[in-house]
């Protein structure tokens, strides 16, 4: 018995390794086709995560999601996924630069939160309107503060790190509306995580008002922990231990440190992404060079690796054809609002700001880019309990939606001829960044 029993774990653990190779496989040739009509690889990465669900791989004859990922693999790909997405939310929060601001304050600001305003009180109205369909989740009745202000959370994201990478394709990070867009998404993600955090602080808040202060007052001591002891003592130690390279010890002490990080915000009640984003934040930036090749660098590969897993347990649990007509309907409204409440609140404070109604409208259409964001904060919906799987799916969908077009609408880059006859991107430079 015992033997079978081994047998069976050294199976199970087999599968998962060619489960992973399938993955990763899958991801990199949609990603490589995806380029052909404008879109970063992420968005072929989320469609090969979707396919191989039951949206598409399960419309085949023989249900060949459950043989390809049988139910004793999923928890080990599950676990697989959440380190990616620990990692990954640790570089965003690495990733993310004040210099972005310089320059920018004001009207990065406005837009950023005339976009968020927006899309919140629009996403409000929708919930009230979705609410009784979907108010009871795993046989438990949410309530409506909670799935409204999730679903205003969802619908205020923007891809920081998508966008990143769409403007550096579409040869736009030079250009004034790309810098802005870029430095907007900044701002723009900071306020959406928050507003996730006060979601998750709710929910977990089962006994009432007294634990949901607990949570709060426990979450402020942490930033404040994270802020004034964490932050001074990484900065201690990289300016004792760096010299050309990163000693081998430190690269364990950023691993365990943001794995604590992350315990310590679940152990809050919040939830494990805040943890690696906060601890990625207090990260210093300097030797930038030293960092960016001995710590930066090796943790994207880690998260290139993991991450396609993600969109794997993602899609596993998306069902497009499961959705009735009445679905259809309420997607066709997720998406509208969400295409509105971003196109408006970043359009009108763009033209406000002198931009023209193409540049204004140009940063609309950037400022409705989700991606993965979208999809890492609609899976802390589904664990704190607070999307069903219909719902689940229409937001992937309008995740999906809103990010694929992105590209088709995006004008070609535009240049300008130096005195030397050569093509050189307009517009004052913008400060560089890049994606996980």
């Amino acid at each position: 018995m015992a033997d079978a029993s081994a047998r069976s774990a050294d199976l199970i653990i087999a599968i998962t390794m060619a489960d992973i190779a399938i993955i990763l496989v899958a991801g990199s040739i949609l990603g490589w086709l995806v380029r052909y009509v404008r879109q970063p690889p992420v968005v072929g990465e989320i469609i090969a995560g979707i396919a191989l669900g039951p949206s598409l791989l399960g419309l085949l004859p023989g249900d060949l999601p459950s043989h390809i990922f049988p139910s004793e693999v999923r928890p080990h790909l599950s676990a697989i996924a959440q380190v990616g997405l620990l990692v990954f939310m640790f570089g965003i929060g690495w990733e993310f630069d004040k210099r972005l601001l310089q320059g920018r304050q004001g009207t990065a600001a406005a837009v950023s939160i005339a976009s968020v305003v927006v899309s919140f009180v629009l996403a409000i109205g929708l919930a009230a309107l979705l609410y009784d369909r979907h108010n009871v989740v795993n046989g438990k009745h949410i309530s409506f503060t909670a799935f409204a202000l999730f679903m205003g959370a969802a619908m205020s994201i923007t891809a920081f790190p998508v966008l990143a990478r769409i403007l550096t394709e579409h040869r736009m990070m030079g250009t004034r509306v790309g810098a802005l867009a870029l430095a907007s998404a900044a701002i723009d993600d900071v306020l959406a995580w928050c507003l996730l955090a006060l979601v998750a602080a709710i929910v977990t808040a089962s006994g009432g008002s007294g634990d949901f202060a607990q949570t709060i007052v426990l979450s402020l001591l942490y930033v404040t922990v994270m802020l004034l002891v964490v932050r001074p003592l990484l900065s201690y130690l990289i300016r004792r231990r760096v010299r050309d390279r990163i000693p081998p010890q430190l690269i364990v002490v950023l691993v365990a440190g943001l794995f604590l990080s992350s315990y310590a915000t679940t152990w809050i009640g919040i939830h494990a992404i805040f943890g690696a984003f906060a601890f990625g934040f207090v990260m210093p930036r300097e030797p930038r060079g030293v960092l960016d090749e001995g710590a930066k660098r090796p943790f994207g590969g880690i998260s290139l690796v993991l991450l396609p897993v993600f969109f794997i347990v993602t899609g596993l649990n998306v069902d497009i054809g499961a959705l009735s007509g009445r679905d259809l309907l309420e997607l066709s409204a997720i998406i509208f609002v969400a295409c509105a409440g971003k196109l408006i609140g970043a359009s009108v404070p763009g033209r406000l700001a002198g931009m023209s109604w193409r540049e204004a409208g140009t940063l609309g259409i950037l400022m409705n880019t989700r991606g993965l964001t979208e999809l890492i904060i609609l899976n802390a919906g589904v664990s704190l309990g607070v999307l069903d799987d219909r719902m689940f799916t229409m937001m992937v969908v309008m995740a999906l939606f809103t990010t694929v077009l992105t590209g088709p609408f995006l004008p070609k880059a535009p240049v300008r001829v130096d005195r030397a006859g050569s093509r050189a991107l307009s517009e004052e430079p913008a400060a560089a960044a890049s994606s996980v």
